[in-house]
């Protein structure tokens, strides 16, 4: 006849029974969390721009730029990307913008190698005369192609007017995840961007 169990026992077995589950589902959900963990949780922590739910995914083109060459189709990969959209013409408040969103990715500091600024505009605007030796280390890419507009499909802003002068943000696998309005803070787009950054193993 067996020993009634004490309730130490029972503690016990509990305790083991436990950890066992923990080292069979522990890594897997660690894993989840590792890469999934910055689009689950920017629901509830990012709240100065407009979160895009679900994430859209943008097309792999290569576009022209200023310099007569063409970009890499992924140019949109690998890293975060903030993202400026301008027309014809980069006036002087767009390249206000575009020193203060200079500004921003300075205050990445440590983090800033995982991310990039990028410049989409119609041509002729955004040569290396009109931005400036400040602004090296810019991405600029013209949309006046069938592959701009493949890039353009999936923005909420349908039209060129409602997206010159906004901000986008795109993470490392290509998804447009953020939009700021035009003028809006950029201490809000600062924070936003290190949460991302700090939430997301990727990139």
């Amino acid at each position: 006849m067996n020993a009634p169990l004490t309730a130490a026992t029972v503690r016990r077995n509990r305790i083991q029974l436990v950890l066992l589950a923990l080292m069979f589902f522990g890594p897997v959900g660690l894993s989840f969390w590792m890469y999934y963990g910055a689009h689950f949780q920017t629901r509830h922590l990012v709240n100065h721009g407009e979160l895009l739910t679900p994430a859209r995914p943008l097309p792999e083109v290569a576009l022209a730029t200023p310099a007569g060459v063409s970009t890499p189709a992924h140019f949109l990969r690998g890293k975060w990307s903030i993202v400026y959209v301008t027309g014809e013409k980069c006036d002087s408040s767009c390249l206000q913008d575009l020193v203060e969103l200079r500004a921003v990715h300075q205050a990445m500091d440590r983090e800033r190698d995982r991310v990039q600024r990028v410049l989409l505009g119609e041509p002729p605007c955004c040569t290396v005369t009109e931005l400036g030796p400040e602004q090296s280390g810019l991405v600029v890419a013209w949309l006046d192609s069938r592959g701009g507009r493949q890039l353009l499909a999936p923005f909420p802003q349908q039209t060129a007017a409602q997206r010159a002068g906004r901000t986008y943000i795109v993470d490392p696998l290509g998804n447009l995840v953020m939009s700021f309005a035009v003028g809006a803070d950029r201490k809000g787009l600062i924070k936003d961007l290190d949460k991302l950054l700090r939430l997301s193993h990727i990139g």
